[in-house]
């Protein structure tokens, strides 16, 4: 575990680095911390350099403060880890959350995302939804700071894929509460109004469907459909996988292979 880098608000964001060659940046979902995604850079360590950073209020980058928890900070923040490890453009892979913060990396710096990879979406919700997941992301943060992280987490964990919940249980242990209270402030602030908003786009994405209601397995069509530069992966959730190493046997081959698609246009495209 590293500083990979500190911001003017003081907070340190931790992480890991492994492997040499492209840079990959790495984003966990919300809950588990990057531990849950090591498996997998391990797995693409051979030929590229994976950078594994702690969402800010996660694992070990602690944030209390519910204003630094928007969405343009973890867009800033992951524009931040790129530059620290001095490099100017990255590959993109995100998990839930961190699928959201890739996704709004590529609309607002195109430049920096050579591709993405967007495992088990967060939905996109209408204004009820929305209401609805305010108020439970909200319940979610008063428990954290009166009765702790585990009660808190009773609220979502009967509802999510059996491989989201047993990375959010195991990583429960390594969080803060008062930072993961915080963190909960992220509902406040909507991502995205409309898939529409998405088709501006043009990173090539690979988008690997979720399986829960959280995570809907039919957005992840819709997606591929919307982004101008979007695929949908033959591989994705379900109740097969358990654990952070069932997940990296069953994405790294899909993801190695799309990267390794995208560098060779990149290749093809300077020689042009």
């Amino acid at each position: 575990m590293r500083t990979l880098h500190v911001g003017d608000d003081g907070w340190p964001l931790m992480g890991e680095v492994v492997g040499r060659g492209e840079l990959i940046i790495m984003l966990h979902g919300g809950g588990p911390d990057h531990h849950s995604m090591r498996p997998l850079a391990d797995r693409l360590a051979g030929r590229y350099r994976v950078a594994l950073p702690d969402i800010r209020g996660y694992g070990a980058s602690r944030c209390p403060d519910p204003t630094l928890h928007r969405w343009d900070q973890y867009v800033t923040d992951t524009l931040a880890v790129t530059h620290a490890l001095d490099a100017t453009s990255a590959h993109l892979v995100g998990a839930g959350l961190g699928g959201t913060i890739a996704l709004r990396t590529c609309l607002q710096h195109p430049q920096i995302a050579r591709s993405a990879v967007i495992i088990s979406a967060e939905a996109i919700e209408d204004d009820a939804d929305k209401a609805a997941d305010v108020e439970l992301m909200d319940r979610f943060a008063e428990r954290a700071r009166s009765r702790g992280l585990q009660a808190a987490w009773e609220l979502f964990i009967p509802h999510l894929a059996p491989l989201i919940a047993s990375l959010v249980t195991e990583a429960i242990p390594r969080a803060d509460a008062y930072s993961a209270a915080a963190a909960a402030a992220i509902g406040h602030d909507r991502a995205f109004a409309t898939v529409e908003q998405l088709r501006r786009i043009d990173t090539p994405t690979l988008i690997i469907a979720g399986d829960d209601a959280r995570h809907p397995t039919h957005l992840a069509r819709t997606l591929a459909d919307v982004l101008p530069r979007g695929t949908l992966a033959k591989a994705t959730m379900s109740n097969l996988l358990v654990n952070a190493d069932d997940m990296a046997r069953a994405f790294a081959p899909v993801i190695g292979e799309f990267f390794a698609t995208v560098s060779d246009r990149d290749a093809q495209d300077d020689l042009h």
